[in-house]
């Protein structure tokens, strides 16, 4: 592999559970020798991609890499919008709300607003699920036709289970799973995109299993709906999945 690629081997291995990493980590997550990891590390410090942390040899992410979060987040036409329903969403109900994409297989927060309820859920930015068992990654898987699918997944049984998981995600327009990410919660979630880029985005709120009703669900989840149909309105989406009057749990 290049330089350019281990560089981003070693960037994707950050989240909220690894948040610094050192030279022997990084060997054994990247399958190269001590002194190739090393030079990597040094390579990735001098061009600002990483930092030492103090005199402890761990490495994080450099400051440069907020800069460039937050030109990814400024030029997105998508994620500007949908980060304002979030926020508004979260503060009607109380409950965390998160903006988030996907990547593979997987899916990353990278928005969330802290819910104001005393019992609520707490951050998961930066943290990756697999994309097939939270409420974010299936509302965005299933803004894919079942082809892509199946290429995604190959032939693994996660494409056939996930075909069946998906047809009532697109019927009804959003996706809930309940304690299947983590237990004791439930998630709901819309996808949006914007077709000029191909960006596309998942509107969700998170929130204990057993602290909301039947009917305050459908609330949260008719205001997600809304949400996300004016921002498809605004930027041409097709995709969306309109709800179609059903709002039972999909």
């Amino acid at each position: 592999m290049t330089i350019l690629e281990n560089a981003a081997h070693v960037l994707r291995c950050f989240g909220n559970d690894c948040t610094d990493l050192t030279v022997s980590e990084v060997s054994d997550r990247l399958g190269l020798p001590k002194a190739s990891a090393s030079r990597l590390l040094k390579t990735m410090r001098e061009t600002g991609m990483l930092e030492e942390i103090g005199g402890t040899r761990r490495h994080r992410p450099g400051r440069m890499m907020l800069n460039i979060a937050a030109a990814y987040r400024y030029s997105s036409s998508v994620f500007g919008r949908a980060r304002a329903v979030v926020h508004e969403t979260s503060q009607q109900f109380g409950h965390t709300g998160y903006v988030s994409i996907r990547d593979g297989r997987s899916v990353m927060a990278v928005a969330d607003f802290e819910g104001t309820n005393a019992l609520r859920v707490g951050s998961a930015v930066g943290r990756r699920l697999p994309a097939e068992i939270c409420a974010t990654g299936r509302s965005l898987l299933a803004r894919l036709s079942d082809d892509e699918i199946a290429r995604l997944y190959g032939d693994e049984p996660t494409a056939d289970r996930l075909a069946r998981d998906l047809e009532p995600v697109r019927k009804r327009g959003y996706a809930f799973v309940s304690q299947k990410a983590l237990p004791g919660v439930d998630g709901l979630a819309v996808a949006v995109g914007d077709p000029v880029t191909g960006e596309a985005v998942s509107l969700c709120l998170v929130y204990p299993h057993n602290l909301v009703s039947d009917s305050e669900r459908d609330d949260m989840i008719g205001t997600l709906i809304e949400g996300a149909g004016g921002i498809a309105e605004a930027l041409g989406d097709s995709l969306i999945l309109h709800a179609a009057g059903d709002r039972g749990p999909a």
